[in-house]
């Protein structure tokens, strides 16, 4: 398999649909970079590439399944979502696995070699840390065993016979770790590296700050799990103006999903810039990150989309507040 794009390329696409997270960005597009070159096998040394899985740290509705979901499209690889919690709570964890694994067949269209260079993202992992006296913590640490097998990479047989093997199989981890920073501010303390006249001090303060295997094993993770995911990043909290921005910048921005759809009709759609702000209020408000503002932006469209259907008249629908009824016109 060639290595098609550089890592540079690779962030610029990520840029036109996912607003922000630049350092995560950055981490995935040198991460698929080294996936790709390991799959290629140009290795005139014969040294063994071993594969580096990902493990994606940030709050809710910050992007970590749209990063995954648009990096999967940019390389045309297979791509499926798994949740962890979900996964802990079923007594067929190797059932459920092999579900997903048939899943990402499925999105190959059945090619199995396709399949088996694909993308899997496991959201929610943060849920499977062990806790003293929960019946979840078994479970947890049972799924996380039973991940850490196809994580290393491991032939699965599958119900209709054949075997898919995981070897090449990308897996980016995903989850918010709530209650992780006190870990970082007691470990980070008085930080581990010690400085001297000629460091960079940037780049002590990104290594001070990085998250170590000590600190998800603190967190709860199992030792062998955590060095499955030598790659970490995090994604931080979206800004109002972030917020604003993913409504309208990307290519499939919500703004311009509904001006399409309006303009099939014949009809203009023009919402003033202060509502942008508004919706990004509101999502900032709910605590859900960007994953609140299509549901804002569907329900201050349900009366405009509503009426154009019934009223060919109408030529132009103008929103100059979320908190005033749209104004049609023809």
């Amino acid at each position: 398999m060639s290595i098609a794009l550089k890592p540079s390329e690779i962030v610029a696409r990520l840029n036109e649909h996912v607003i922000g997270q630049e350092t995560a960005k950055k981490t995935l597009a040198v991460a698929i970079y080294g996936h790709f070159r390991r799959m290629a096998g140009r290795n005139p040394d014969s040294v063994e590439l071993t594969k580096s899985n990902i493990l994606l740290i940030g709050p809710t509705g910050t992007g970590k399944t749209l990063l995954c979901e648009t990096l999967a499209r940019i390389l045309d690889l297979p791509f499926v979502t798994a949740d962890a919690t979900s996964l802990a709570q079923t007594q067929f964890v190797g059932d459920e696995i092999e579900a997903i694994l048939h899943r990402l067949l499925d999105r190959a269209g059945g090619d199995l070699a396709k399949a088996q260079r694909g993308i899997v993202f496991v959201d929610e992992v943060d849920k499977l840390k062990a806790v003293d006296g929960q019946s979840r913590a078994t479970s947890g640490e049972s799924v996380q065993h039973a991940l850490l097998k196809i994580m290393e990479g491991a032939p699965v047989k599958l119900k209709d016979g054949r075997h898919i093997d995981t070897t090449h199989i990308l897996f980016i981890c995903g989850g918010a770790f709530v209650g992780l920073d006190h870990i970082l501010t007691r470990t980070h303390t008085f930080g581990f590296i010690a400085t001297q006249g000629g460091d960079d001090q940037k780049i002590l303060e990104r290594l001070n700050a990085r998250i170590k295997p000590t600190d998800l094993l603190e967190f709860g993770l199992i030792p062998e799990f955590a060095g499955r995911l030598p790659i970490v990043t995090r994604l931080h909290d979206l800004t109002q103006d972030m917020l604003v921005r993913i409504l309208t910048e990307p290519k499939n921005a919500i703004y311009r999903q509904f001006q399409a759809m309006l303009a099939a009709d014949g009809v203009t759609l023009e919402v003033a810039t202060p509502v942008f702000a508004q919706i990004a209020g509101l999502a900032i408000e709910y605590k859900a990150g960007a994953r609140s503002l299509r549901g804002i932006f569907e329900e201050m469209m349900v009366d405009v989309m509503y009426a154009v259907p019934d009223h060919p008249a109408i030529k132009r629908v103008t929103i100059n507040s979320l908190f005033e009824p749209p104004k049609l016109s023809a």
